[in-house]
């Protein structure tokens, strides 16, 4: 056997130590809790999901429907969701002729208007909503989004993926026509076909049956595209990930493989988080079989809505947490199957508010930032994080204390050195600017590394960011 010199194996040792002490370049972008990529130790603090609470109904909800989307454009929010043609008479299954796509808007994200468009024929009137029909399959799972791709035709600014395969083993299809279609439109209302993106590939057992979701990456500077596929073997439903720098060309897809053991993730809805573009937040709905003989719709299939996250050029989700984040709750009718769904994107409907649009008709509502925190209890605890380097003058936070509380900031060197303390804080802020108590100026190591401790007692943490003031 051959056994490395004394020599070779230092410089190995020494090799991995330097790669595993590179510091994280954070820049000026917001860094949330969701995962634990900045994290290097915590000290009688842990980390929690908070789950988000129910509005007030609002007078006029979204209606109560499927493979739903949620877009802030401007002054509007604006809602898809597939729709059913009441005077269709055919067979009735996925993807079936008589779907529809309808259109809602608002201008706070809580009470919604169906605007009369006048564009299809729906139940024998044209004074309706909808604004695509008679397009099987393409209006089972049409996902539209908002393209912020500098540069973007105008005629171009929407864009949408959709397709369904139909029912069945597809394994060995070589078929076309099968995959995900990609869609264009200058307005969100008038939609153009381009064509087939993704292809169906053969080795699949099945795809793309249910809501597929696409956007523009700022932070990977492409068009990323989340999918359905199912595990081989235990047949699970699963998720895939696809690149496109034009929307037109794809990559090969990439499996994330985001399940438990026995766990089906029934859709993703991942986006990138309104203020840290930079991680992708996922809403999944897991499905829960049941008895199918049973007699209680409860028992027969389930669903709740779970919470994960992933970054910009990732092929992995985090899960810190992998228990439900939305539960069925109080109502019976949110036990039974395909009951829990969540639309695409969560949207910020005030400074200090985050909505999340269940199926249901109900609003979520969560705290700006707010889905993980740092926490602190009656015995003062810390969190330091791994070697970053940031760039600019100001630090800010995101962050909760008690009357009794408290939240402090020490700016500390690779040997652990205290550079600068903060003031300790108490209150409860989305974006609160740390104040220096020995006056440094904090430019003087940006681009270099350092750590960030977090002192606290009986608060949370939700979020930091460093800028220019």
């Amino acid at each position: 056997m051959h056994w490395p010199s004394l020599l070779s194996l230092s410089l190995t040792i020494v090799a991995f130590t330097s790669l595993v002490a590179q510091p994280i370049y954070i820049g000026s972008q917001r860094e949330l809790f969701v995962d634990d990529y900045l994290v290097e130790s915590l000290t009688d603090v842990d980390l929690r999901l908070h789950a988000p609470r129910k509005a007030p109904r609002a007078e006029s909800p979204l209606p109560v429907r499927h493979a739903m989307t949620v877009i802030k454009d401007g002054d509007y929010y604006r809602a898809y969701y597939r729709e059913a043609d009441p005077s269709y008479k055919g067979p009735i299954h996925s993807g079936h002729p008589g779907e529809t796509l309808c259109y809602a808007e608002s201008l706070d994200g809580h009470n919604w208007r169906l605007p009369n468009l006048g564009l299809h024929e729906v139940g024998g009137t044209i004074e309706n909503n909808a604004i695509l029909t008679n397009m099987p399959p393409y209006l089972h799972n049409f996902m539209p989004f908002l393209d912020t791709r500098p540069g973007v035709d105008p005629e171009e600014r929407y864009k949408a993926v959709a397709g369904y395969p139909g029912k069945g083993d597809k394994r060995g299809t070589t078929m076309e026509g099968i995959g995900l279609y990609g869609f264009v439109s200058p307005d969100g209302i008038n939609w153009t076909m381009q064509g087939e993106i993704i292809p169906y590939q053969p080795e699949w057992r099945h795809a793309f049956d249910s809501a597929n979701v696409a956007f523009w990456s700022e932070a990977e500077n492409k068009y990323v595209c989340y999918f359905r596929t199912w595990t081989p073997g235990t047949r699970l439903r699963t998720v895939a990930r696809s690149t496109s720098s034009d929307f037109i060309e794809w990559s090969e897809p990439v499996e994330m493989a985001p399940n438990l053991p026995g766990e089906h993730l029934y859709t993703t809805m991942t986006h990138p988080y309104v203020r840290a573009p930079h991680i992708y937040i996922a809403l999944p709905t897991r499905f829960v079989p049941g008895e199918k003989d049973s007699a209680d719709e409860v028992r027969k299939n389930t669903t709740d809505v779970l919470f994960m996250s992933s970054r910009a050029g990732s092929n992995h989700y985090d899960r810190l947490f992998t228990e439900a984040f939305i539960r069925p709750g109080l109502d019976s009718k949110q036990w039974t199957n395909r009951a829990n769904f969540v639309a695409n994107n969560v949207l910020q409907t005030s400074p200090t508010e985050l909505s999340i649009y269940h199926r249901s008709g109900d609003r979520y509502v969560i705290r700006t930032d707010g889905f993980i925190s740092v926490h602190a209890g009656a015995k003062a605890g810390s969190l330091t994080t791994k070697p970053l380097v940031f760039t600019g003058e100001m630090l800010e936070l995101n962050y909760s204390t008690s009357a009794n509380g408290f939240v402090q900031v020490e700016l500390i060197d690779l040997e652990d050195n205290v550079i600068a303390t903060s003031k300790r804080i108490t209150g409860d802020a989305i974006d609160e600017p740390v104040e220096w108590i020995n006056l440094i100026d904090i430019l003087d190591f940006s681009d270099q590394p350092v750590r960030l401790r977090f002192s606290m007692k009986e608060a949370d943490l939700y979020a930091y960011r460093f800028y220019d003031e």
